[in-house]
């Protein structure tokens, strides 16, 4: 064979692989038809992941990893996992390849359709020695559902406490303003009389310092149970910040719902610009505020509820935080519906398609973000 075509058939191994999964992922380069070193600051985000990895059969390989509802690990091309709902998984590769397989390198990927698959949850697993008089030590060898959440808890409780605290001396400080947001009877009363919130100015010190509550506790709702916010290309582009670093993240999230609140207003502003409707802008803000900042109250309920049975009902917890984000995001816009219907008819289309622009295409935006993410 000429050495020209034996130069041109030349392919380079591939790595020498580690045992056990290592930090290092790569991506596949279509270009050139290779697989290469995944630099998360320089390679956009990818939905496949690939490692070398070292395999026998007779030894055990556990790995942790957070996963969504249709994630799935290939081994050699070959489909091992799918995960049927979003929890955080313990697998035994080992068992996975087939007992005829020599033991040594195998391809491992990880892929999920729609999102880029949480890297930084991926770990091995080493379990600790527990000695059973008169019975074996076992160890668990296929993928089973582990309890979501970080091992944070005591920053969460902390947070929580603060929260706590918060509401307490604000309710302490500004007990009539206090008193006339949070009251029941009259979020959905039937009294076309205005409300004397909805005449009164927005930017007070009473509304800053309980938006500023409302969005840590929204913040630390997200960390906790809805690990995966930062997978969105966007926040992932301006902010990496480390899964590990609990309140980095919590003040991060904290600052975006902060910034997302006060930004409407500029938001409804321009859109009360284009449809002509600018006097509808400052009472539509007004109910918004309100709203959010009264079902905000029942978030500290929900990390309550985390923290005492996350470990033993993940996902109950996880259906119970979707629900409460859901009604929070659903009966805001119901409410402001409400509230401009009595002012100016929706039926008409001029007025109709406003809120649709300005509340219900928001509202899908987020529901699919936060909400229908996990």
């Amino acid at each position: 064979m000429p050495l020209a075509l034996q130069a041109a058939e030349y392919r380079p191994l591939p790595p020498a692989p580690k045992a056990g999964l290592s930090s290092e992922w790569l991506i596949h380069d279509a270009v050139h038809n290779r697989l290469i070193l995944y630099l998360p600051d320089y390679h956009t985000p990818a939905h496949t992941y690939y490692q070398w990895i070292s395999i026998r059969p007779d030894r055990p390989l556990l790995i942790t990893f957070a996963a969504r509802k249709d994630f799935s690990i290939f081994l050699d091309n070959r489909l091992v996992f799918t995960a049927k709902a979003p929890a955080s998984y313990k697998l035994d590769l080992a068992k996975l390849v087939p007992a005829t397989a020599p033991p040594g390198p195998h391809l491992l990927c990880v892929w999920h359709p729609e999102v880029s698959p949480n890297l930084a949850s991926f770990t091995n697993f080493v379990p600790s020695p527990v000695i059973h008089v008169g019975k074996a030590a076992s160890h668990p060898l296929v993928a089973q559902p582990r309890p979501r959440g970080h091992q944070g808890q005591n920053v969460f409780l902390c947070f929580l406490l603060l929260i706590g605290l918060l509401y307490g001396g604000i309710r302490a400080t500004y007990q009539p303003g206090f008193a006339r947001i949070y009251q029941f009877e009259g979020l959905w009363s039937k009294t076309s009389k205005d409300q004397e919130f909805l005449i009164k100015p927005t930017v007070t010190w009473l509304n800053l310092l309980l938006m500023l509550v409302f969005s840590l506790s929204f913040a630390l709702l997200l960390v906790a149970i809805h690990t995966n916010i930062q997978s969105i290309v966007i926040l992932r582009r301006l902010f990496d910040v480390p899964e590990s670093a609990i309140v980095l993240r919590v003040f991060l999230y904290a600052g975006l719902v902060a910034g997302f609140v006060l930004g409407k207003y500029l938001f409804l502003e321009l859109m009360g610009y284009i449809f002509d409707v600018t006097p509808l802008v400052m009472v539509q803000y007004r109910e918004f505020v309100r709203t959010i900042l009264f079902m905000g109250l029942f978030l500290p309920f929900v990390m309550l509820l985390y923290l005492g049975l996350n470990q033993t009902l993940p996902e109950t917890v996880l259906w119970v935080s979707n629900g409460v984000v859901s009604l929070m995001l659903v009966g805001t816009v119901v409410r402001i519906a409400r509230t401009l219907h009595r002012r100016t008819s929706l039926l008409n289309l001029h007025l109709f398609s406003y809120l649709c622009a300005t509340e219900v295409i928001p509202l899908i935006i987020l529901l699919k973000l936060i909400v229908f993410t996990f």
